[in-house]
């Protein structure tokens, strides 16, 4: 059985109906969406209507039968609540219900609301003004190119566009090529650099998150002429990403430029996005052949250091950080010390969904 599936199969057989976990308690989840996209894309390689069933019974907990969302407040203008809106329109297309085209335009609303820095970047939620942080990218912009793309013939593909350039403009280390978890533009925030606004360190899992929103992103507006300025950035952070990938191990540190720190250490979570993303740029032609081989290299690093079995032949992913932010009430510095400090847990849906969507690009369950 290849690894796609049995991580398929570990995924039923755990969680019957991922929102009624006690981990949840019905929240409306972001990660629920990672893990949702990867058995989204074993249906796109199948048919097989199990795997649509278990999306629409997930999303249907939240999606009321009038369209409006379950654990979702507008208000908040909180980037991370657009996430699990990519589900609904595999939902629309498929059933023609018109409750997820209310959830889609409820969503797609809030990015026409949302507020913005002064040069039109999306701020990442309200409770964080003035900041651009590298994980909105991924909730956010690939929702609204889609959504751009099935209902407005396209039209507003500059503001995605926008979106990526900004954020890379507004984070890159001119240096390394690497790019910093967040950017401050007021430069006030405690964690902010005073002179540059940049938060203080390359977050592995940050920088995963924008991999995986480029990918996404020009997936979707392949073909289209916006989608070439996305492969220039795209090739430009995996080629930075190459260089501070573990020399022997191949995947990457929770700290990305700091493998030789004490207490630092390798992460599923960021290394599992980065491979899904390399892999998908490959497959899809956005980046050369020539970089496969890295991409092998990187899944069998995943599958060697992450990824193990229990006596049910379940799949365990190991040692992904369970959360890392900026700023809030536990006043989170994004120095070295935090970003290690943050729990380290086995499964944890971030990880776990985007190693599911990185083997169903390397091992898919059937070619198409």
């Amino acid at each position: 059985m290849k690894l796609s599936e049995k991580a398929l199969t570990t995924l039923f057989e755990r969680y019957s109906i991922l929102p009624k976990e006690k981990v949840y308690h019905g929240k409306w989840s972001y990660d629920i969406g990672v893990v949702l996209r990867g058995v989204e894309l074993a249906y796109y390689q199948t048919g097989d209507q199990s795997y649509f069933d278990y999306i629409k019974e997930t999303m249907d907990f939240y999606i009321q039968d009038d369209g409006s969302i379950k654990g979702y407040n507008m208000n908040a203008m909180n980037i991370d609540y657009i996430n699990n809106g990519k589900l609904l329109f595999l939902l629309y297309k498929e059933t023609g219900e018109a409750k997820y085209k209310v959830a889609m335009d409820t969503l797609f609303e809030q990015l026409q609301k949302m507020p913005r820095t002064s040069d039109g970047g999306f701020w990442h939620k309200n409770i964080y003004p003035h900041q651009m942080w590298l994980d909105g990218l991924y909730m956010g912009s690939p929702f609204l190119a889609q959504y751009l793309v099935t209902f407005k013939e396209g039209k507003g593909l500059a503001d995605v566009i926008k979106q990526f350039t900004l954020c890379y403009e507004h984070t890159l280390d001119e240096k390394t090529g690497l790019l910093f978890h967040a950017w401050d533009e007021k430069k006030q925030q405690f964690w902010a650099n005073p002179e540059t606004g940049h938060s203080p360190n390359f977050w592995g899992r940050a920088m995963g998150w924008y991999m995986m929103a480029l990918v996404d992103t020009m997936e979707i507006i392949s073909g289209k002429e916006e989608v070439d300025e996305l492969k220039v950035i795209f090739e430009k952070c995996l080629e930075s990403l190459a260089q501070v990938r573990d020399k022997e191990k191949h995947v990457w540190y929770q700290v990305l430029d700091q493998g030789d720190r004490h207490g630092n250490y390798l992460e599923a979570s960021a290394s599992s996005m980065i491979v899904y993303a390399a892999a998908k740029a490959v497959k899809r032609g956005f980046i050369a052949d020539s970089w496969q081989s890295f991409v092998d290299e990187s899944y069998q690093g995943l599958k060697e250091e992450f990824v193990f079995f229990t006596d049910e032949g379940w799949v365990n992913l190991t040692r992904n950080c369970q959360v890392a932010g900026l700023g809030g009430e536990d006043r989170r510095d994004g120095s070295f010390v935090y970003y290690i400090s943050e729990p380290i847990i086995t499964n944890d849906f971030k990880g776990f969904g985007a190693f599911l969507q990185a083997s169903l690009i390397l091992e898919p369950l059937k070619d198409s």
